[in-house]
């Protein structure tokens, strides 16, 4: 990828390009994504310099001041500052350990106002790695499509699943299709994060109306970036399918972990590169858990809080860690969890 990145800028391919995105690239993403929609043509797609900037900018063309984005909670830590700048708020939708952080079809219905005008869905999900099956995506699509929501689904972690389980997308249901929008990119599955490149898939009709958003803000994307992402996406890598070993392992090492701890659980991980882990029963939230591990123990982990009220006693720990790190690591958390347990917390 480097390589074909390099001999791209050699050629001169350094200027301005289209605002929707070089030709070939864009006919690479439609392959893409042709098993689940075989409609699907270059004028549903739009190139972005990462799944960021795409949801930045799909959102800000979906909801006005006041508007209601209904997100899974816990949620990845950006998606507030996404909704929040073009003035809308975000309607919390309860992700829970007991089921496996997956939403509940009744839990969204709870969580539709008036005001609710996107249901945003990230499968795998980011920070819990719960992966949602087509049933599940199909019920949920069906609220959306009771209270005239768009579904904008985050799919950057689709090639990191580790069980054997398929993904699925709402793309696939005919149904859902014309209020369905994708956002993803190379970040995960090549592990390219710096090289920022991603996508929007949607509806002619949006997508037509969301290119002039997409001017404004990009004027173009890097010729050499797309030249670089057609062939990531039209080659045969198996980065993910490395990573995918590696993390299936760690989850294992965590689990294994765990159950020498009476005071720690987790939900089941499908996928992406984080797990998530209940603190509650050593007495302390995951803010208090995090930064007595830290002084006391010298490991770093994510307190939940940092994705959402929902997540106030879960603490994330990264898969990303090589093997003999994270195993003292849990060795460490155990310990803590122990030695907080035993003291009745907090200190």
């Amino acid at each position: 990828m480097i390589r074909v990145c390099h001999e791209s800028m050699l050629r001169g391919r350094t200027h301005y390009s289209n605002g929707r995105g070089e030709s070939g690239l864009l006919d690479a993403i439609v392959d893409k994504y042709k098993p689940m929609h075989p409609g699907v043509t270059t004028d549903h797609v739009l190139a972005f310099p990462g799944t960021q900037t795409a949801l930045y900018a799909v959102i800000t063309a979906l909801v006005e001041e006041g508007e209601g984005v209904l997100i899974g909670d816990p949620y990845y830590a950006t998606y507030e500052g996404v909704v929040r700048a073009p003035g809308a708020v975000v309607e919390a939708v309860p992700l829970r350990i007991e089921n496996g952080f997956i939403m509940q079809p009744d839990d969204l219905r709870a969580a539709v106002t008036e005001k609710s005008r996107v249901l945003v869905l990230n499968s795998p999900h980011n920070p819990t790695g719960a992966l949602l099956d087509r049933e599940t995506i199909a019920e949920l699509g069906k609220i959306a499509c009771e209270h005239d929501l768009w579904i904008v689904s985050d799919e950057v972690y689709e090639d990191l699943i580790f069980v054997d389980e398929e993904f699925a997308s709402p793309l696939e249901i005919e149904e859902l299709r014309e209020r369905t929008i994708i956002v993803s990119s190379i970040s995960k599955t090549y592990a390219a994060t710096g090289f920022r490149s991603g996508w929007a898939v949607g509806p002619v009709e949006f997508c037509t109306k969301l290119l002039p958003i997409s001017e404004t803000i990009l004027f173009g994307n890097q010729p050499f970036i797309a030249d670089m992402t057609e062939a990531a996406l039209r080659g045969t890598f198996d980065t993910a399918e490395r990573m995918c070993r590696s993390y299936s392992a760690r989850v294992d090492l965590i689990m294994r972990a765990l159950e020498k701890s009476p005071n720690l659980k987790a939900g089941k991980v499908s996928g992406g590169m984080f797990i998530m882990i209940d603190v509650a029963d050593t007495g302390l939230d995951g803010e208090q858990f995090a930064w007595g591990l830290l002084e006391e123990q010298g490991v770093a982990i994510m307190p939940g809080t940092s994705f959402g009220e929902n997540a106030k006693t879960l603490v994330r720990v990264a898969l990303t860690v090589p093997d003999d790190i994270l195993s003292e690591a849990m060795k460490r958390i155990n310990a803590f969890a122990a030695s907080r347990a035993a003291a009745g917390a907090p200190a």
